[in-house]
């Protein structure tokens, strides 16, 4: 194969999700009825905020060889923490700050302490303890939800203050603050993973972690750096979730972690490690809001939903494994 074959062929797996994804738009456009439309489109990327910041985090620690399960559990503790703290109704406390405005960036930062003091506890007992990444986090997302079942009583809080609801009230250019917060939040991220050492060296870890240590880079650092910076992004989400709601309840956000899974694999980050950019996650994202969207469009059954959704999981792993191999071949 040529050279100039070979950056083709690289260049389409590297950007394999975008065209999956202009693809399905336009599947959808000609046989969906109703689908082609501006504010349809601009309910996938509203309907995406919340999957596309949980992501971010779980891309972080994946991309370095390791496995979070916990992001959606730290996700729901997030929202019910700011639901009972800043909701009046319900199980809410109707905590309010004076002036009123502090309400928002309060709930913000505690959803996100919330959520990085899991994420820190996971990170010591796999970085610092050697213990199992998968079983760790396994047992994160369980004893997590068991407390937010704990603390909510299995009862909701709802009316969210209207400080943090506003942030899901208010547009801009037709898209509503919440979706453009996730905007932000994958154009920051990626251009840290791009542009600075500690995104290099997450993506060197995953590589290969032995030679990395070798080089002289504070592996277990990283390692624990990322998995407090995957359990802050699940607390945003938990945040943006709150607002989505105008509240919580104790089963706020079941199944999003299979999609963030779907999200960040079809998007192009290996679960092997050391592969993947974030942009493509965003377009994985969109992708699966996209299909959902044409579900609802299509009245199909929520099983249909389910059993897509599962499909795309497998699909994701599958295509992860091709284009793994493709690689080795290339190199």
């Amino acid at each position: 194969m040529t050279s100039r074959n070979r950056r083709i062929l690289e260049f389409v797996l590297d950007n394999l999700v975008w065209f999956m994804l202009l693809f399905v738009l336009a599947a959808f456009s000609a046989f969906v009825p109703n689908f082609f439309q501006i504010g349809i489109f601009t309910n996938i990327i509203e309907a995406s905020s919340v999957l596309g910041v949980m992501s971010i985090g779980l891309a972080l620690v994946i991309v370095t060889g390791n496995m979070d399960l916990s992001v959606e559990s730290v996700a729901a503790l997030a929202a019910m923490t700011v639901g009972i703290l800043f909701c009046s109704a319900g199980i809410g406390m109707g905590v309010r700050l004076h002036p009123e405005w502090l309400t928002a960036p309060v709930s913000l930062l505690i959803a996100v302490v919330v959520g990085g003091l899991v994420g820190s506890l996971n990170g010591y007992l796999i970085v610092g303890m050697r213990m199992n990444a998968f079983i760790i986090t396994l047992a994160s997302y369980i004893w997590v939800r068991g407390l937010v079942l704990a603390v909510s009583g299995g009862r909701s809080a709802q009316d969210l203050a209207p400080a943090i609801r506003w942030f899901g009230i208010q547009r801009l250019a037709g898209l509503p603050l919440t979706a453009w917060i996730a905007i932000l939040c994958f154009v920051v991220s990626s251009l840290v993973m791009a542009k600075t050492p500690f995104g290099r060296h997450l993506i060197m870890i995953g590589g290969n972690e032995t030679a990395t240590f070798r080089a002289g880079i504070r592996v277990k650092r990283n390692l624990i750096l990322a998995f407090i910076l995957a359990g802050g992004i699940a607390g945003l989400a938990g945040w943006l979730l709150a607002i989505r709601t105008s509240g919580a309840t104790a089963n706020l956000g079941v199944g999003l972690l299979f999609n963030a899974f779907a999200a960040v694999v079809i998007g192009g980050v290996s679960l092997k490690g050391g592969v993947g950019a974030l942009p493509g996650v965003y377009a994985g994202v969109l992708l699966l809001s996209s299909i959902n969207t044409a579900i609802n469009l299509m009245g199909l059954p929520a099983n249909f939903t389910q059993v897509i959704h599962g499909l795309l999981v497998l699909a994701a792993v599958l295509l992860d494994t091709l284009k793994q191999g493709i690689r080795q071949r290339l190199a």
